[in-house]
């Protein structure tokens, strides 16, 4: 399965795709430089977008959830990635707990949590499976959909002084956290001894910023660019921050006008420079969270001018019903890519500093400048031909492993943005 632009792949992106294939060994190397000063997230997965005019990431999460969504034929490449990864952090492990979502009714998510356990059994670790609801007060087997099926036990705290994390009868070396601990860090998780919790906890929405991680990713974006002789914009989402907001009492949207504002004519700077006849837009988000909640596109500042009922209500909670009081302002980066006649946005999924495989978000529903997270949407597997890491310059540019080993070249940028992020965010001792 190989998606299609809307139109002919031409102009900047073009360029910028054979500019990878002339540097690929540059690429590669600085990208490998760069991991030997950067610890890489366990995992992460990163929505991009491709304009035909440029190629960018949107959003990164590090709690990635839909490993059920790769293509099957990928999997020794995610076992030998999860191999690399575990040796980093805990070389001698045998057991590893897995806390993930609340989310026992959505079957999908479910064998997501499969799928993983799959991938780190593999590895040679025993896995098990913690949950953090209160009404699995004992182990709890649970079917899926594809005849597989998972149990669910209960957390408790370990040893005479409860210091350590596990289940009855299991004393896990580490802790994987499938939960992007929007609503906070719950007891159980907190002040734990001697265990190692991946991600971090600092690393949950509860404490992390969007805003924080697309600053890491522009001064990537601006390092690798300058390695490459190309400009950074190309790769690189312009955004700002508007930190002080209440969508229900109308407070804040004068400082949320003045940023739509000042980065649409931001942006009209650079269509004129590259001759792009389309209108700009934003993508106005909370600052922190995911799920596809709590985002709107806008072409004019007036538009958050007196929003209605139902529009305030759309923005002002996300996942666990949490308040937005920050949002980040992000250059609108359209997607021309179509697959079975839907809009599509291509996720790519890394597990240490590998690129494991991906698959395209579908929405019929929603136009190239719209959130395809949402209602409608699809998930079709990306047919990685070469693993996302040999390109073939024989080939033309957009030929399927060019296509996607540019696809793996910016999601790598960003995870390596994502690292940078958590050096930033960690604790000072």
């Amino acid at each position: 399965m190989v998606p299609h632009l809307a139109t002919a792949l031409t102009g900047p992106l073009f360029e910028l795709e054979q500019r990878f294939l002339d540097n690929d060994t540059t690429v590669e190397r600085w990208l490998r430089t760069q991991w030997l000063e950067h610890t890489p997230p366990f995992y992460g997965s990163v929505d991009l977008r491709n304009a035909g005019y440029k190629l960018a990431p949107v959003d990164t999460n590090l709690f990635p959830g839909g490993f059920n969504n790769l293509n099957p034929d990928f999997l020794p490449l995610c076992v030998q990635a999860a191999m690399s990864a575990i040796e980093k952090i805990c070389p001698e492990a045998r057991n590893l707990l897995l806390v993930p979502e609340n989310h026992t009714r959505n079957q999908f998510y479910l064998m997501n949590v499969a799928r993983l356990t799959t991938i780190l059994h593999a590895t040679g670790l025993n896995v098990r499976i913690g949950s953090l609801l209160p009404e699995i007060t004992e182990p709890t087997t649970l079917d899926l959909p594809d005849g597989q099926k998972l149990t669910l036990e209960p957390l408790k705290r370990l040893g005479a002084e409860g210091r350590r994390l596990g289940l009855k009868d299991f004393d896990p070396c580490a802790v994987l956290l499938n939960n992007d601990l929007s609503a906070g860090v719950p007891p159980l998780l907190q002040n734990l001894h001697e265990q190692f919790v991946i991600p971090p906890l600092y690393a949950g929405w509860h404490e992390r910023r969007k805003s924080v991680h697309f600053a890491a990713y522009r001064d990537v974006a601006n390092s690798f660019s300058a390695e490459l002789g190309i400009d950074p914009w190309l790769i690189n989402p312009d955004f700002h921050v508007c930190g002080k907001i209440n969508f229900q009492e109308r407070s804040g949207e004068e400082c949320l006008a003045a940023q739509v504002d000042s980065l649409l004519a931001r942006m009209r700077i650079k269509y004129k420079e590259y001759g792009i006849g389309s209108a700009p837009f934003v993508i106005v988000k909370a600052d922190a969270g995911t799920y596809g909640m709590g985002i709107m596109t806008v072409k004019d500042a007036s538009e958050v001018m007196g929003l209605n009922r139902k529009q305030r209500n759309k923005m002002a909670v996300v996942k666990e019903g949490m308040p937005v009081t920050e949002v980040i302002i992000q250059e609108g980066v359209p997607t021309l890519e179509r697959v079975d006649e839907g809009t599509a946005e291509p996720v790519v999924y890394m597990i240490d500093r590998y690129v494991v495989g991906g698959f395209y978000r579908v929405n019929t529903g929603r136009g190239i400048d719209e959130n395809l997270n949402a209602p409608g949407m699809t998930f079709k597997p990306l047919a990685f031909e070469t693993g996302c890491s040999l390109p073939d310059s024989h080939l033309a540019p957009d030929a399927p492993p060019n296509r996607f080993y540019a696809y793996g070249v910016v999601a790598r940028l960003a995870l390596l943005a994502a690292s940078i992020e958590l050096e930033r965010m960690a604790p000072q001792e």
